[in-house]
């Protein structure tokens, strides 16, 4: 049988002593910097209050990147609690609304019982609301009430959430003024709609929008364009005795509308009386 060598042998040997010194090595050193990754840990009260000072100061970026690292490092405790709540904040102000949507969500499903989860809710209304509506408002106010409302009633649901579930919120201010713009340029938006369906001489359509602003959005400035598209549209569709009923709510709630008095091209008194304005 082949036999080796003294020599081979003994190359070998050492061959395979280097390889097992190295890996102990290797650990040793991976060892000593874990332990010393760990020791040199800040502790969660010295992370925090860091992060918020990147927050107070509106540096937005380095302030995600504090409450991120505290969040990995410690991820339970009161500091990491509040530390959501405040990366929501900052993912919002610093322009990332679907990371402060998700960051809120996980806040609310996480910690439901917290004595700060209003603020969750809260910061869920304000970012629909400031990063895509308000946005518009600022810089086309005109479009606002044009544009695609889906993310207008996200809002609103979050805001009335917020109202429903701690009516005592210090928050809750603030947020029932949202909710009046946002309910107003709803109200206003269904009624576009509207229009367009009466311009295309779809009355069915036309009153179904007109009836859902008026029962979804009570006490809106557009109530009684609402209840003069209503009788526009029974009127057309061959339905007197509820054409005659909506325009008395109309002339009882409204009586100097523009559509009761004739100002308006299809003010109902025009139409009655031909010796009006031209």
């Amino acid at each position: 049988m082949f036999s080796t060598s003294p020599r081979l042998k003994f190359i070998i040997n050492s061959q395979l002593l280097i390889s097992v010194m190295i890996a102990l090595m290797l650990i040793t050193v991976s060892g000593c910097k874990k332990d010393k990754k760990i020791d040199d840990g800040k502790p969660a009260a010295e992370m925090y209050e860091s992060a918020k000072r990147y927050m107070n100061s509106q540096n937005w970026g380095r302030a995600i990147q504090a409450y991120q690292e505290l969040s990995t490092r410690y991820p339970f405790g009161r500091f990491t609690e509040q530390a959501q709540l405040e990366l929501a904040y900052s993912y919002h102000k610093g322009g990332s609304p679907e990371a402060a949507l998700s960051t809120a969500d996980r806040f609310i499903r996480t910690y439901p019982s917290h004595p700060n989860v209003d603020y969750a809710f809260y910061i869920r209304g304000l970012t629909n609301y400031e990063q895509r509506v308000g946005f518009m408002e600022r810089m086309m106010p005109s479009r606002v009430r044009d544009r695609d409302q889906t993310v207008a009633r996200e809002s609103l649901r979050d805001f009335n959430q917020l109202i429903r579930r701690f009516p005592d919120s210090r928050y809750g201010p603030d947020a029932r003024q949202r909710m009046v713009f946002l309910r107003n340029n709803l109200s206003f938006y269904e009624l576009d709609v509207a229009r367009y369906y009466l311009r295309r001489k779809a009355y069915v359509a036309a009153a179904n929008r007109a009836r859902y602003a008026i029962e979804t959005f009570p006490g809106s400035p557009e109530m009684g364009n609402a209840l003069e598209i209503l009788h526009i549209s029974y009127t057309e569709m061959g339905l007197p005795e509820l054409a005659e009923d909506t325009m008395k709510v109309l002339v009882l709630n409204y009586p100097n509308h523009p559509y009761v008095t004739g100002e308006s091209k299809s003010g109902f008194f025009r139409k009655l009386w031909p010796f009006g304005k031209n």
